[in-house]
């Protein structure tokens, strides 16, 4: 369990950072419905650092509930990345609207 307190990314612009990326009144309807689906049982992915690698829907929910500690796991030495500078629409994983 980690302080949701300590989770840097949920201060940041996490979702639309890409100059391309805009927050529409139908990304945000998107992420609510991600938000609302998803399981708080399921662990947050840290990097070694403590960096947010996967989870930032799951860390949403946490504070919209008022939770002050969410499951976590953290790497002990982070894996390379697959893509590096590689746009958001350009990887090669399913299309999921958001």
């Amino acid at each position: 369990m980690v302080p949701v307190a300590d989770i840097a990314e949920a201060d940041e612009n996490w979702w639309y950072g890409e100059a391309e990326a805009v927050p529409t009144p139908r990304s945000i309807a998107s992420h609510l419905a991600l938000i609302n689906d998803v399981d708080p049982a399921h662990p947050i992915i840290l990097s070694a650092d403590g960096r947010l690698m996967d989870g930032m829907h799951r860390v949403v929910k946490a504070i919209a509930e008022g939770r002050t500690h969410i499951p976590a796991v953290r790497f002990t030495q982070t894996p390379a990345a697959d893509f590096l500078n590689v746009p958001l629409y350009d990887l090669p994983y399913p299309d999921d609207g958001v």
